[in-house]
């Protein structure tokens, strides 16, 4: 598939079937998330992989312990993924001799990249599912079950589950019938998220164009 039509293609999928994944294509999503850029090629980052119906069975029931989910084409995933992200790892990296840095403080870093890092990992991750041809929904976990979660599956503490990725082949006739704020709200226009130059707000540039 060439790599526009998977841009074009991706988007997020709620309902989806009960046929299994191949093991080999299992493989090759995670192989595309672990091409993931990284500051410092820190690397920080880490996933979970269930693919057992108990191991699936279980992370619903430590993150859905309401059964908010339960019955819905959603949990007929064949597979989730919950990427982790270590800040650790990046402050140890950045004291590292070639950084310059002679200390751990957190305070030098502008922006949790550790977070970002694992979030481009997971946006690999959902590209590389277009170009399976299945389907895939990012989603986060309430922070009222990350403790579940983390207890379910030994999630060390130091590492960060920024949310879960739910796969499989989707269900395109019950998909179609979901609520989606997709249905109810355009995607914006280049032209509505880009300010060349310098910082105009949107009125000014509508103002402009008028």
């Amino acid at each position: 598939m060439e790599f526009q039509d998977v841009i074009r293609k991706r988007k997020m999928v709620r309902a989806f079937t009960t046929e299994p994944i191949a093991p080999e294509v299992s493989e090759r999503l995670l192989r595309a998330a672990n091409r993931a850029p990284s500051a410092g090629f820190s690397q920080g980052y880490a996933m979970l992989v269930l693919e057992s119906a108990e191991d699936r069975s279980a992370f619903w029931e430590a993150m859905d312990p309401e059964g908010e989910y339960e019955g819905t084409p959603l949990r007929n995933a064949q597979m989730i993924v919950i990427p982790c992200s270590n800040k650790d790892i990046y402050l140890d990296r950045y004291a590292r001799p070639d950084k310059g840095w002679s200390d751990r403080d957190e305070a030098r870093w502008p922006v949790p990249f550790w977070h970002i890092d694992t979030g481009m990992l997971t946006m690999l991750l959902l590209l590389a599912v277009v170009e399976e041809g299945l389907g895939a929904l990012y989603f986060g976990i309430p922070p009222t079950s990350i403790g579940n979660v983390r207890a379910e599956f030994g999630i060390p503490a130091e590492f960060t589950p920024i949310g879960a990725v739910a796969i499989g082949h989707p269900d395109e006739d019950r998909d179609a019938r979901q609520k989606t704020s997709r249905k109810t709200i355009k995607r914006r226009t280049v032209e509505d998220i880009t300010h060349r130059g310098r910082w105009q707000a949107q009125t000014e540039a509508q103002t402009d164009k008028d």
